[in-house]
C-alpha cells in the first residue's frame, strides 16, 4: 500500500474516532444546563484558534495560507457556513437522542457521500467497494432497528439527527471538490486545489463567526461568565478534539484517499461512540445491535483490501507521482 494512502487511512480513522467523541463531550455539557448553541459558539472558536496557531506555526501553511486566491477564501467561508447546518441539527438532536443511536442514524452519509460522487467527486470502483458500502449500511440499519421502543426518543429529535448526515454529505464533497478532488481521481487534481489544512482554518472561522453572531444576537448565555464550571472540560474537550483534531484529519485523509473512501473508513466512528457511551452512560446494547456493529468493521476492513483496494491505491499512487 502506497504510503499516502496509508497515511490518509489513518488521518481517516482518527478523525472517526475524534468526531465520534463529541458526544461523549457533549452529554456533560448539557447535564451541567448548557444548550448546544453555546455548545457550539465555544466548540467552534476554540478550534479555529487552534487551527490558526497551528497554520501560523507552519512555514508550508503560511505559505499555503498566502496563496489562497479570493474564490478559495470565499469557497471556504461558504463551507464553513454549511458545516453549522450539519453540526447544528446532530447536537440539538442530542439534546433528547443517545449517543449511541445518534451515531448510528448519521451513518446513512456514506452511502450519500457516494451517491453525489457519482457525478462530482471521485467515485467508488469495483463490486468490492460497493459491497463493502452495502455491508456497512446494512449493519447500521440493523442496529437502528433493534432500538427498545420503550426508550424512543421525541420525533423532533430523530428528524434532526436524520438531517445531519445529509448536509455533511454534501459538505463532504464540497470540501473534498475544493481541496483538488474530481472525477479524473484525487491525485490528478489535487496539485490544482487548496491545501486542506489552510482552507480548513478558513473554515472554521467561519463556523465560529456564524455560531458567535447568532448566539449573542438571540441573547444565547455563552459569555464565559455565563458558563457553569462544570461545563468547561465538555467544551475544551469538544472544541480539541472533536473540531480541531477531527476537521483537520478529515481534510487530510480525503485528500488522500478521496471523500467516497475516507467516508467508508469513517464507520468506525459508531462502534467507537456506542463502546464509550455503554461504559460512561450506561446506554446498552442488544446482541443484534452488536452484530451490526461488526457487520459496520467488517465492511471497513475489506474496502482496504483486495484488488479494488490495490487497483485504487496504485492509481492515487501513480497522479501523485
Amino acid at each position: 500500500m502506497p504510503r499516502a494512502v496509508a497515511v490518509g487511512i489513518i488521518l481517516t480513522v482518527i478523525s472517526a474516532f475524534s468526531f465520534g467523541s463529541g458526544a461523549l463531550f457533549a452529554k456533560p455539557v448539557y447535564a451541567e444546563g448548557v444548550g448546544w448553541h453555546v455548545l457550539m459558539a465555544w466548540r467552534f472558536l476554540i478550534g479555529a484558534a487552534l487551527a490558526w496557531a497551528w497554520a501560523l506555526g507552519n512555514p508550508h501553511l503560511r505559505t499555503a495560507l498566502r496563496r489562497l486566491r479570493r474564490r478559495d477564501v470565499a469557497i471556504s467561508v461558504a463551507l464553513g457556513v454549511l458545516y453549522t447546518g450539519n453540526s447544528a441539527t446532530y447536537f440539538a438532536g442530542l439534546e433528547t437522542v443517545s449517543a449511541s443511536l445518534a451515531a448510528l442514524i448519521v451513518y446513512v452519509y456514506p452511502a450519500l457521500v457516494a451517491v453525489i460522487s457519482l457525478q462530482v467527486g471521485h467515485a467508488l470502483r469495483g463490486r468490492r467497494s460497493w459491497g463493502a458500502l452495502g455491508l456497512t449500511l446494512a449493519g447500521v440499519a440493523l442496529a437502528v432497528g433493534n432500538i427498545n421502543a420503550a426508550s424512543a426518543p421525541p420525533l423532533s429529535g430523530l428528524l434532526l439527527i436524520a438531517a445531519s448526515p445529509v448536509i455533511y454529505a454534501v459538505w463532504i464533497v464540497l470540501s473534498a471538490r475544493l481541496s483538488g478532488e474530481g472525477r479524473t481521481g484525487v491525485g490528478a487534481d489535487a496539485g490544482a486545489g487548496v491545501d486542506p489544512l489552510a482552507a480548513g482554518a478558513v473554515m472554521l472561522t467561519a463556523t465560529a463567526a456564524t455560531y458567535w453572531i447568532s448566539a449573542l444576537a438571540l441573547s444565547q448565555p455563552v459569555l464565559p461568565a455565563q458558563i457553569p464550571q462544570g461545563a468547561w472540560f465538555g467544551l475544551i474537550g469538544v472544541g480539541i478534539v472533536s473540531t480541531f483534531i477531527a476537521v483537520l484529519a478529515f481534510y487530510g485523509g480525503a485528500h488522500r484517499i478521496g471523500a467516497a473512501r475516507a467516508s467508508i473508513v469513517s464507520t468506525v466512528e459508531p462502534i467507537w461512540t456506542i463502546v464509550l457511551a455503554s461504559l460512561l452512560f450506561q446506554e446498552s446494547l442488544g446482541p443484534i445491535q452488536l452484530v451490526g456493529g461488526a457487520m459496520i468493521l467488517f465492511g471497513v476492513f475489506i474496502a482496504q483490501t483486495g484488488g479494488d483496494a490495490v487497483r485504487g491505491a496504485s492509481e492515487l499512487r501513480i497522479a501523485d507521482e
